[in-house]
């Protein structure tokens, strides 16, 4: 036995002193889409829907909650070298969009610490804590997180699959926690993520339209598995985020401001600068005052499809900094502007085939809930399980098959029935509003 105890505790037999216990964790999972699916097709209109959805995926407060206690028990291992120490979710555990079963992302806070990052008076004289000094912040950073990992590896209860990946723009160390069922990964030097979470924090609390939209679309895309796990190619859940905001600030009225509008409502309290990026936001809700706009979720989910399935993509970048479109500043098949650090493309790992496919279900996806307008969902009354309509026949695999099946066929992505239908659309919306 390795003489370091967590606070959690089990309750096994005492004939089985070299045994672990053989109790099950619940698991932290979400619904299956079969199962989804068959939910969703119960509902009576594609609000309903999506508000199912929503429930079904979310966190829920008792898996918030051991989250935050899983951020304490790592706290207590590395407070064995950093006293002080402070150890703080962020990323999808915390930012109001996460689902059950996502990543529990964590960020070792050094700055409670006497003497860490102090800044430095320009004249007299300053008594300050005797510290090793290096010539690198990085390489402060990967020695951190080197022996706060030799420490989970070799004494962390129930940590397992222990890796330190130092290397990374971003390094981090990466473990299976398997009292909570959670992946964990452990960073030590982001704190622009940490702005990143609370700012999708504020727009997901200022219309309650901005969450169903960002989990509906999440799973859309997972479920055609235009997003995955596995690191490759594919649009990230963040993309994804970042384009349904964007979408939602080109709304007529917008539903969400901008950020630069968020910068200027900012008061000195709020200024942040970190890393010679302007991360500076209101955080007073008060503050912000939001224009009119009554649209559905229907409504939105379905102009959602038609805006991406339109979209110039070999011209123009997202920026959510300024809600619209700019000229790209570099080759790259999808851009997306990162909101803080404006230089990079949050999107650069994906290629044109995983965009071809986005644009393809856009096309598709639009079509289909159009379809959902004609098709009572009454009409499945009587059978033991009802028709697939609205957004459950978003999900359903077999509509990418016939995609992939069609495109065989042909080397254009876009058949010219669909851009028929789509330009059809767009004058309908456009004779709607005037």
């Amino acid at each position: 036995t390795v003489p370091f105890k967590s606070r959690l505790l089990s309750l096994r037999s005492v004939d089985s002193l070299n045994h672990q216990s053989g109790l099950p964790c619940q698991p932290q999972t979400s619904v299956s889409i079969s199962e989804l699916v068959h939910r969703l097709s119960s509902e009576d209109s594609v609000e309903q829907q999506i508000t199912s959805l929503t429930e079904a995926f979310q966190l829920t407060e008792e898996n918030s909650r051991l989250r935050f206690l899983v951020c304490s028990l790592l706290k207590d291992i590395a407070a064995a070298y950093f006293p002080e120490c402070t150890i703080r979710p962020f990323g999808s555990s915390v930012n109001g969009f996460g689902k059950l079963g996502c990543d529990l992302d964590m960020f070792l806070d050094l700055d409670s610490i006497s003497g860490w990052n102090v800044k430095q008076p320009k004249a007299g004289l300053l008594l300050e804590y005797q510290m090793k000094r290096a010539n690198s912040e990085r390489a402060v950073t990967q020695s951190i997180l080197s022996v706060i990992g030799e420490c989970v590896d070799q004494f962390g209860p129930g940590c397992v699959g222990v890796q330190r990946i130092l290397n990374a723009r971003c390094p981090l160390v990466r473990f299976s926690h398997q009292p909570s069922g959670f992946q964990c990964d452990l960073t030590a030097n982001n704190r622009v993520a940490m702005i990143s979470t609370e700012l999708l924090y504020l727009y997901g609390e200022l219309d309650p339209r901005v969450r169903h939209l960002v989990f509906t679309i999440r799973c859309w895309a997972r479920a055609h598995g235009i997003t995955s796990s596995i690191p490759g190619a594919w649009i990230s859940n963040f993309s994804l985020t970042v384009m349904v905001l964007f979408f939602l600030q080109k709304r007529n009225p917008p539903i969400i401001p901008t950020l630069n509008h968020l910068r200027d409502l900012a008061g000195p309290a709020d200024n942040s600068v970190i890393e010679g990026h302007d991360c500076t936001f209101v955080r007073d809700f008060s503050k912000i005052h939001l224009q009119r706009n009554s649209e559905t979720l229907e409504t939105l989910l379905c102009e959602f499809f038609v805006f991406y399935a339109t979209f110039p993509f070999s011209r123009m970048s997202i920026n959510i900094r300024k809600g619209k479109e700019q000229n790209k500043p570099e080759v790259a098949p999808l851009h997306i502007q990162n909101p803080f650090e404006t230089s990079l493309n949050v999107s650069k790992n994906v290629n044109a085939t995983q965009l071809n496919r986005f644009v393809a279900l856009c096309q598709e996806s639009s079509w289909l809930i159009q379809q959902s307008e004609r098709n009572s969902p009454k009409s499945a009354a009587g059978e033991s399980s009802p028709t697939p309509w609205g957004l459950a026949a978003l999900l359903l695999p077999s509509q990418v098959e016939g995609m992939k099946s069609r495109k065989k066929k042909r080397r254009e992505p876009v058949s010219e029935t669909i851009k028929s239908l789509l330009e059809s659309l767009k004058n309908k919306n456009q004779g709607k509003k005037r």
